[in-house]
């Protein structure tokens, strides 16, 4: 992909206390990383006067107090932090493991997702542990990560019904995405197993596992070793 195609497309406001950076409109790594780069200038310029930063699969939204930062300026220095982020190597990836116990009482939805892709249960685990999974955003709820690409043999879409209970740790597919229930709620992914790591621990100096930016690999553990890590 060539630089223009990454390049800042327009920058909008998002009432009176957001501006809205936006790059090409699709799930690709060189944009996100337009956009992880654009966040982390922003951060040390200007994190002093700024209420937040957040980073989406292909924009970054600027939050301010209106009454002490003036919009156009700001929209300048955002503007001119896009282009001098344009072309700067990215960090080596921090590489995340999780594993998954995708055994068929915590993968509620494995059948179906094997049916989706027409191949086995067996396969559609070989399948989603075989890449990594670049994270794109965080939210929803504190620590769910969008991870991006599914297999698109396993990529069944989200579920007509949503559950109105999915247990902390669930491993889900909807669509090209997968990621992981940081706590007990309500949704509508197909899922496919459960770990018993936290994406999620204010007790921990760091509370979140994922960052945007991070390569995140799954892989496959035993009932008994799920049960032994806690989970």
């Amino acid at each position: 992909m060539n630089g223009l195609s990454s390049s800042l497309v327009r920058i909008a406001p998002a009432g009176d206390s957001a501006l809205v950076a936006e790059f090409p409109q699709r799930i690709d790594p060189e944009i996100n990383q337009r956009a992880l780069s654009l966040a982390s200038r922003l951060r040390a310029e200007w994190g002093a006067i700024l209420r937040d930063v957040v980073i989406g699969y292909c924009t970054v939204t600027v939050y301010f107090d209106p009454r002490q930062v003036d919009a156009r300026w700001l929209e300048g220095e955002v503007r001119s932090a896009a282009a001098e982020s344009e072309g700067s190597a990215p960090p080596a990836a921090n590489v995340v493991e999780v594993p998954v116990c995708y055994d068929p009482d915590l993968g509620l939805d494995l059948d179906d997702v094997a049916a989706f892709g027409s191949c086995s249960v067996d396969d559609v685990i070989e399948l989603h542990t075989s890449r990594a999974y670049r994270v794109y955003m965080v939210g929803f709820i504190p620590g769910f990560a969008y991870l991006a690409e599914v297999d698109p043999r396993i990529a069944r879409p989200r579920r007509t019904t949503p559950r109105t209970t999915v247990p902390s740790g669930s491993v889900a597919i909807a669509g090209g995405q997968t990621g992981v229930y940081p706590k007990v709620t309500p949704g509508g992914w197909n899922i496919i197993g459960r770990t018993p790591l936290k994406p999620y621990d204010p007790r921990r100096d760091d509370p979140f596992l994922f960052k945007v930016g991070d390569d995140v690999r799954f892989s496959r553990m035993s009932r008994d070793e799920f049960e032994r890590s806690g989970g």
